[in-house]
């Protein structure tokens, strides 16, 4: 069931919501080429509102996607929003798409942003969203995938984005927040995780717990994945809160390589066994769904 929406090449700039009542709705990009086919704004979640606030992280979502069963397809999702054009804006999470329907699929998809850019979330806290993504491109520099949604990346490349700052890490790749009854978090499966920022700038990954659900314990696998030098591979892993610890989380690697995956510190870097390793695969993550790209009847 569902309709598809067949999206002609060009720039669409404006802000899209897919509400619940839209289950099986699919944008498919006409030519194949995401690059062809660009949804774009530039909010930020400092970025002051026309009737008084401002946007807040989830509310600059140039995409918002509450419907379930969402397929995406050769469709770029961007933000273009910039923190060097707005220094009077503190608040600089900026997210191209936010993504809280279940069985959503994203194949050939780009997601274009800095800080913030791939928000894979839940309707609510006691939703376990499955999400898949194939084949996709995903950059940023801060959290740029982020948030409480059971997302596997499988065979996708995310890039790292230079910073022009002074310190480091210049910021991290994922920052999960997973319910606590979630067995099922981040999977990164076979994909490939570099870009040109500077040797061991970045962080893989830091845990996200926030206020809005203190009891996550959030959680992240890369396995089988080609990890670029900008990942700092004495700690990749670094607190996000205090009084809540990394090593509290449930991070886990396996059979990575590259040079971002040596291991100079065992104690740093979690290392599944085989056994625990099969326990986390795109199987066990999306249980009884098997996603399929193939779209609805079409509309253009």
């Amino acid at each position: 069931g569902g309709w598809t929406l067949v999206i002609a090449a060009g720039v669409y700039r404006e802000t899209v919501l897919v509400g619940r009542g839209k289950t099986g709705l699919a944008f498919v990009g006409a030519t194949g080429r995401a690059r062809d086919v660009q949804i774009v704004y530039g909010n930020a979640a400092g970025t002051a509102k026309p009737g008084g606030g401002t946007y807040g992280t989830s509310g600059s979502a140039t995409v918002t996607v509450q419907a379930d069963g969402f397929t995406g397809l050769h469709v770029t999702f961007a933000n273009d929003w910039l923190r060097g054009d707005h220094p009077e804006i503190t608040a600089t999470q900026a997210v191209a798409a936010k993504v809280m329907g279940d069985r959503s699929v994203f194949e050939g998809c780009r997601f274009l942003g800095h800080q913030d850019t791939l928000y894979a979330d839940t309707v609510s806290l006691a939703e376990f969203a499955r999400q898949y993504y194939r084949y996709c491109y995903v950059e940023g520099d801060v959290d740029f995938v982020f948030g409480r949604g059971t997302a596997v990346f499988d065979r996708c490349e995310l890039r790292m984005l230079w910073r022009d700052v002074s310190f480091t890490p210049y910021g991290y790749v994922f920052a999960p927040s997973t319910a606590a009854a979630n067995p099922h978090g981040f999977l990164a499966v076979r994909c490939a995780i570099g870009g040109e920022a500077a040797i061991g700038s970045y962080g893989l990954a830091r845990p996200w717990r926030p206020s809005s659900d203190l009891t996550a314990v959030p959680m992240l696998t890369v396995r089988e994945t080609w990890l670029g030098d900008a990942i700092n591979p004495i700690a990749p892993y670094v607190d996000m809160s205090s009084g809540y610890h990394w090593q509290d989380a449930r991070f886990g690697e396996y059979r990575n390589f590259g040079p971002g995956a040596e291991v100079p510190l065992p104690e740093n870097r979690p290392q599944l066994t085989p056994e625990q390793a099969a326990e986390r695969t795109a199987r066990t993550h999306l249980g009884d769904w098997r996603p399929s790209a193939t779209p609805a009847r079409a509309v253009s």
